[in-house]
């Protein structure tokens, strides 16, 4: 049983009678159907039919137990996804930011390209190509650096192993779409530069 949280390893318990180890307080749970707060007020009168002189509290439903036990740990939780979102954000509007000075950089490059037959798929290509680099470095390092990181999180995480291949593999490809839908805007804007305007550039 886990005795002192969901984070500790099972233990073996064994039950005794009361008599051989005796406590000052005790504790049982009830199995009920249905609301089990309904049932409280019978349980409490079934104890004092046996003894009146019983004091009774501290009682809880399972699902009460369960939602103190994890606050902490969602509360956690909800502040790094919080934190990971605001950081996929600013990832992608840098990435959209450098692609968008590199295509201003690159306007008199592509026109010229563009005016010696450069085909708008070879543009394309082009300019993907440095997103896609981005993407690809990007993903490399912060795989890396979560699975460095994953001791930090096992205190976290309840009946999922930490190195799970299955978020890994969802996280790259969530990154990897953000990255071509921040790179989608400049890399279109590069297709449709006019090769006339932009020998003119400067």
């Amino acid at each position: 049983l886990r005795v002192e949280g969901l984070t500790e390893e099972p233990s073996n318990v064994v039950y005794v009678p009361h008599s051989q180890n005796s406590w000052n307080t005790l504790a049982f749970e009830v199995r009920t159907q249905g609301d089990p707060n309904a049932m409280i007020a019978s349980v409490r009168r079934e104890i004092w039919n046996l003894d009146p002189k019983l004091a009774i509290s501290g009682i809880k439903t399972m699902d009460q137990i369960m939602n103190e036990e994890l606050a902490r740990p969602r509360f956690s939780m909800f502040l790094l996804g919080l934190f990971a979102v605001v950081a996929l954000l600013l990832a992608a509007v840098g990435i959209y930011g450098v692609m968008a000075y590199s295509v201003a950089q690159r306007t008199r490059e592509i026109g010229i390209r563009m005016a010696l037959g450069a085909s708008r798929g070879a543009v394309l290509r082009m300019v993907g190509l440095r997103g896609a680099v981005l993407a690809t470095v990007g993903v490399v390092l912060g795989t890396v650096g979560a699975l460095a990181l994953t001791r930090l999180m096992r205190g976290l995480l309840f009946g999922v192993s930490p190195v799970d291949p299955a978020t890994f593999v969802t996280v790259c490809v969530v990154l990897s779409a953000v990255t071509i839908l921040a790179c989608y805007l400049p890399v279109r804007r590069a297709t449709r530069i006019d090769p006339v305007n932009t020998l003119r550039y400067e």
